[in-house]
């Protein structure tokens, strides 16, 4: 009998460690919480395959931000595996004959992973989507910092647009709102995802704002209005947008912007800010041009990123539902 040497042993995390980092990684943002991945975990690798069966034709005919969702929790994983001291090789478009096959992730020990790291993995249960009014957000300095070197390994610009940014794009909000006002298919869309209870998918009731709470944020997506409330009155908002642009326009680009936003968004929870990704401008081209103006630099916007301080003595928001993990996992045996 031949005996196997332990450097011929592939190290691979085993099934209780895989379901707890997926676990753990599930909590990644996705458009209208569609929650648009499937993953496959072979006894060796593990698959991330897009599902477009949750593709929202209207407001994302071209599959843009269901892939940044993915990249999202993309970069959520790796994190999550981290945590659990794994290293993660990934390989982005593995199969350019497969378009729903996204990436492959194979796996090294890891048993020093960086603070930062341990910190992002911290911050994913803590991380939270406020649409609410926000104060000017503090140490931006540093956070900019920290983000945009996390941001550059992906090929991606991020910057902070100035303080005339919030008032143009309110209005460019707002022709957004005005262009989807009667697209009825896109106002069935949106009524399907947002607004119910209860669900483990989709932005829930009580995720949503009031018109009255709208008025004084402005630049955000119109969802369907949360019965009346006057949360945070009489607070003005005041955070500032950060912009995620890309040099072109391409899939991979697309999954890279979800991995550099999910690690500016744990970067800004780590740092006590509250965020709100939104991609809702960018799906319009007039509006992307007016953000692309703003640019000091020639970009294409991908998303933008509300940033600013929550008040301190509220209780946190609950959070939004996931899929069940057997839902988007397949574990297999190789």
């Amino acid at each position: 009998m031949t005996e196997t040497s332990p450097s011929s042993v592939r190290s691979v995390p085993d099934h209780p460690t895989v379901l707890a980092a997926m676990r753990m990684a599930s909590r990644a943002p996705s458009l209208h919480n569609s929650q648009p991945w499937r993953w496959v975990f072979d006894g060796l690798r593990l698959h991330l395959y897009r599902d477009d069966d949750r593709l929202l034709a209207s407001a994302d005919p071209l599959g843009r931000q269901l892939v940044i969702s993915c990249g999202a929790m993309l970069h959520h994983v790796r994190t999550a595996f981290a945590a659990q001291g794994w290293h993660t090789d990934t390989t982005r478009l593995p199969d350019t004959t497969r378009s729903e096959y996204l990436a492959v992730i194979e796996f090294r020990r890891w048993p020093e992973p960086p603070t930062g790291v341990l910190a992002r993995a911290r911050a994913i249960d803590q991380r939270r989507t406020d649409r609410l009014p926000l104060s000017a957000p503090t140490g931006l300095p540093q956070l900019l910092h920290t983000a945009r070197m996390l941001v550059t390994p992906h090929d991606l610009e991020l910057d902070l647009l100035d303080d005339t940014a919030n008032a143009k794009l309110g209005a460019a909000s707002d022709q957004t709102t005005a262009m989807r006002r009667y697209d009825m298919e896109y106002q069935a869309e949106l009524h399907w995802w947002a607004g119910h209870s209860g669900d483990p998918e989709g932005v829930p009731r009580e995720s949503l704002v009031s018109d009255a709470e709208f008025a004084r944020v402005r630049v955000g997506r119109a969802f369907p209005a949360a019965p009346h409330s006057t949360r945070r009155e009489p607070l003005q908002d005041h955070a500032r947008l950060l912009v995620l642009s890309s040099p072109r326009e391409s899939v991979t680009t697309w999954l890279h912007t979800g991995e550099a936003l999910s690690a500016v968004l744990l970067e800004c929870t780590i740092t006590g800010l509250a965020s709100c990704p939104m991609t809702h401008i960018t799906e319009i081209p007039s509006a992307r041009k007016i953000i692309a103006n703003m640019l000091p630099h020639p970009g294409i916007p991908q998303v933008i990123v509300r940033v600013g301080t929550a008040p301190d003595d509220e209780p946190d928001p609950p959070p939004t539902p996931r899929r069940p993990l057997s839902d988007i996992l397949t574990m297999r045996h190789e």
